[in-house]
Formats: structure tokens, C-alpha cells, sequence
């Protein structure tokens, strides 16, 4: 009983600062989501459209897409947030010591990781819908607005699900450039200061997190699934 009142004094010792990584990750996946809804959405769509057989078809603007999307992806998390530090610094002013400035690597790595699910939903669509649409006369836009984000909107937002709890986990890597963020809570508190109760407290809200936004995600794409 002891142990758990002195472990529960240490958890109200550490809510502020846990309450503002909270609200650095918070930032950070903010950008992140904006970033992948805004970009790697339409990316996605482009990839899908300049393929072969697709209504753009166009072999170097999918190769070019697709070169970008694949590099970003296979890109260490870590190196990536390094090697944009000069590029972050001319556009904002600051790569270090801001949750903002370190939204930006995690901006890129967001636009990529979703366009590659976008494009695999798109492609998931049965023919008989592309085929549909064309017959009745239907433009590109109103090709991908009306039938093909309606016929895949439940895969998307299992895509969506899937990429936020890798923004999660690159929201971890963050502190290496002073973004902050709960996983540099966990790492500064918890494990060079050798008080493991805390950094497995982090820990454990992490994992809610992710669970929640699984949860919810599932749950808004079963809600969609009209199959």
C-alpha cells in the first residue's frame, strides 16, 4: 500500500509535465493528420489515376510520385529528422526546442505512408465501379468523388487508422530534436533518470492511446461499410 501511495505521489509530482508532452504529441499529430488528409490523400489519388489502365495514365508522373513516396518511406525516421533540420530552418526559423518545427519531418513521412494506403484502397475498388462511372459519362473529379472515395471510404479510414498509429510512434523520435512529446517524457523522466515506474506510466498511456484511435477507427469504418 506503501509503495503504491508513494508511486501515485510521483505520478501528481509528474502531471504537469506530463500533461504538457501530452500537448506537445497533441501538436505534432495535429500537423501530422492535416498533413496526410490535405496531401496524402490527393497523392494517393494521383498515383492511383497515372497507373496503368486508369483514366490518367501516365507512366513517368507514377514513377515520379511513386519514387518520392517509396525514398520518404524507406527513409529512417530518425536520419530523415536530421537531414531536414537546415531545410526546417530556413522555412521556420527554428529545428529545435518547438513541437511545430519537429511536425515537419513527421508532415512528410504522414503525406507518404498515407498516399501508399490511399492508392491500395483505390485499387482495391472492383472494375465494375470504374466501369460504371465512365458509362455514365462521369469526369475524373467526379469519378473519384462520387464512386471511387465513396466505394473505398471504409478501407480509407482503416488506411487513416493505420497510418495515425505510426504518427504515434514517430511522435516518440521527436525528442531528439527537442520536439518534446510524450516519448521524450518517457526517455528524459522515466529512463535516464532511472525511474522506470514513470517511464512505464508513459508508456501505458501511449498504448491507450493507440487502442482508442484503433478503436475508433474500426468502429467509423464498419459504421461506413455498406457491403
Amino acid at each position: 500500500m506503501n509503495s503504491f501511495n508513494l508511486y501515485f505521489e510521483r505520478v501528481i509530482e509528474y502531471a504537469p509535465r506530463l500533461s504538457e508532452s501530452l500537448f506537445e504529441t497533441g501538436i505534432m499529430m495535429i500537423f501530422a493528420m492535416v498533413a496526410a488528409i490535405v496531401l496524402g490523400l490527393p497523392l494517393g489519388t494521383l498515383l492511383y489515376l497515372a497507373s496503368k489502365g486508369k483514366p490518367m495514365e501516365n507512366k513517368f508522373l507514377y514513377q515520379l510520385a511513386s519514387i518520392f513516396v517509396n525514398i520518404v518511406r524507406s527513409f529512417p525516421f530518425l536520419l530523415l529528422v536530421v537531414v531536414m533540420q537546415p531545410l526546417i530552418r530556413l522555412l521556420y526559423g527554428r529545428a529545435t526546442g518547438d513541437p511545430v518545427a519537429a511536425s515537419f519531418p513527421m508532415m512528410l513521412i504522414a503525406i507518404a505512408l498515407y498516399a501508399r494506403f490511399v492508392e491500395q484502397s483505390l485499387h482495391d475498388v472492383p472494375r465494375g465501379v470504374t466501369e460504371t462511372a465512365q458509362s455514365m459519362g462521369a469526369t475524373t473529379f467526379q469519378l473519384v468523388w462520387k464512386f471511387l472515395y465513396v466505394e473505398a471510404r471504409s478501407s480509407l479510414i482503416i488506411g487513416f487508422t493505420t497510418a495515425f498509429v505510426s504518427f504515434i510512434s514517430y511522435s516518440t523520435i521527436m525528442g531528439v530534436v527537442g520536439g518534446g512529446g510524450i516519448g521524450d517524457f518517457a526517455i528524459r523522466y522515466g529512463y535516464q533518470r532511472y525511474e522506470t515506474d514513470i517511464m512505464y506510466t508513459s508508456i501505458v498511456v501511449i498504448i491507450i492511446f493507440v487502442v482508442l484511435a484503433q478503436w475508433m477507427g474500426l468502429k467509423i469504418a464498419r459504421k461506413l461499410d455498406k457491403r
